[in-house]
């Protein structure tokens, strides 16, 4: 296989499966939508950090590690869908609050606790884990060196697609969120629906067998 062959194939699978929908997409449409565009792009630069965590693992070995140890793997498969569940909860509890104007000292707590929410967001989900395990490997070359560091350059680039993917979703998601400015009701809920399904995405981590 020719690099240029090599760098389609990859890029294009990288891209396809960052375009489908997972929980820090919708952890990044559910926070621009009830927030705005800065808080969004927290939430992106949040999710995108937890990935690059998964990344150094893989390239260090230890994701491998963890995927075997049965029992460490399902408690991070409960905590994190724990922690979606109790997202969740917080949307539907704080409906159509997150729409009214905020002074600029609770929008910047706003905006770090976004960040950190969505770094756990992905480091909980064991399954970005298998993500990582299954994918990567299959474009690590023999003969260019070492795998770790091919691992590495691959997963950034993979979190690389999804910044990309998920910044254009925050802007597009972002008009929206001008329109529902006008339309509490319709805000909230829609607020409440986002904190529901949130809630059955946690439900989904938990207990389905990975």
């Amino acid at each position: 296989m020719t690099d240029l062959s090599y760098w389609l194939l990859f890029l294009s699978a990288a891209m396809a499966l960052n375009l489908s929908p997972g929980p820090d997409l919708f952890f990044v449409l559910a926070r621009t939508l009830a927030h705005g565009r800065q808080v969004g792009m927290a939430a992106v630069c949040g999710v995108c950090s937890g990935a690059m965590v998964h990344v150094v693992a893989a390239a260090l070995g230890l994701s491998l590690l963890l995927s075997a140890a049965p029992w460490l793997f399902s408690v991070l498969q409960y905590v994190g869908g724990a922690y979606l569940v109790y997202l969740g909860v917080g949307m539907w509890r704080s409906a159509g609050a997150a729409l009214l104007p905020r002074p600029d000292a609770a929008r910047r707590t706003t905006l770090v606790q976004t960040f950190w929410q969505g770094v756990l967001v992905d480091v909980l989900n064991p399954k970005v884990i298998l993500f990582f395990l299954a994918f990567l490997p299959q474009f690590v070359r023999a003969d260019h060196g070492s795998a770790g560091a091919q691992l590495l350059l691959l997963g950034t680039l993979v979190v690389c697609g999804a910044f990309l993917v998920e910044a254009l979703a925050v802007l597009a998601a972002d008009r929206l969120t001008a329109w529902l400015r006008d339309q509490t009701r319709v805000a909230c809920v829609l607020e409440r629906g986002l904190g529901m399904a949130m809630m059955g995405l946690g439900v989904l981590l938990a207990f389905t067998v990975l």
